[in-house]
């Protein structure tokens, strides 16, 4: 188990999913680095064909909180960050972050997010659609179904998460042992709206902090057709579910969740 005196850093893994990442990498690395210097950073890397994954062992080789675990082959973003969230439950860690690696998300914001986690919430979001919050060089489409897909999500789960999409996050780790992370099977958007609406709906509490989202400053998008349909899907299958029988409990949650809503800090949809 990791030996950490500082709350708000030691005691966090960041987790940064790769593929084909080998133009920011080293940049995100060095931002993660100064914004939150005591915590330790977890690179998962699918067999990029790239190079990703060999310049992420040089990384780690010169920076002893840089670890690298490499899986098999591309086996999409839900899968790469479980992974990462075995590693950090099994090696003790309090604090888990999602982030990518594609410099869309400012490290600067992590102090903010992980003090929020520290203070009690659950999961912390880094909310572009709350107040505060904003989206740069992003075309009017891909806006529109940023927004649609967060309203039809809060639509259908009877979710207050403004922001349910977004893929910038800390977990408290306790809240992730109350799932049962093995019948998580999403990806893409929608595993960030499953793990979400899984924890609001077990009643663990949710804040949103305010972020600027920049579009990718290297590489290229992962977003396509089938990430937006499967989220469609699932979103309308569970939340035709949840109508049907509102006192379901979501599959993937523990027994041993608590019952009650879940609560929103300030900036989200139910403050």
């Amino acid at each position: 188990m990791p030996k950490h005196d500082d709350v708000v850093g030691n005691r966090a893994l960041i987790i940064v999913p790769t593929y084909n990442e080998i133009d920011g990498l080293e940049r995100i690395v060095s931002r993660i680095r100064t914004a939150v210097p005591a915590a330790d950073l977890l690179i998962v890397d699918d067999s990029s064909p790239d190079g990703t994954g060999a310049l992420a062992d040089r990384l780690a080789d010169g920076d002893d909180v840089v670890r690298v675990l490499h899986r098999a082959g591309k086996d999409g973003l839900g899968q790469a960050y479980l992974a990462g969230f075995q590693v950090a439950l099994n090696d003790g860690y309090d604090f888990i972050v999602e982030m990518d690696a594609d410099g869309s998300h400012d490290p600067a914001s992590l102090p903010a997010m992980i003090s929020l986690a520290v203070d009690g919430a659950d999961l912390v979001i880094g909310s572009r659609w709350v107040a505060g919050g904003s989206v740069v060089n992003w075309p009017p489409l891909r806006k529109a179904i940023s927004r649609t897909g967060n309203w039809y999500s809060g639509v259908m789960l009877r979710s207050s998460i403004r922001d349910i999409t977004a893929g910038f996050r800390v977990f408290r780790a306790s809240a992730l042992r109350d799932l049962d992370l093995r019948a998580i099977s999403s990806q893409g958007y929608c595993f960030q709206v499953e793990m979400a609406w899984r924890l609001e709906r077990s009643g663990h509490r949710i804040a949103e902090h305010p972020i600027t989202f920049v579009e990718r400053e290297t590489g290229q998008s992962k977003m396509h057709s089938g990430i937006v349909i499967e989220a469609l899907l699932r979103v309308t299958a569970w939340g035709i579910a949840a109508a049907l029988r509102p006192g379901m409990r979501p599959k993937g949650t523990r027994d041993s969740d608590r019952e009650n809503p879940g609560k929103q800090t300030p900036g989200g949809r139910g403050a």
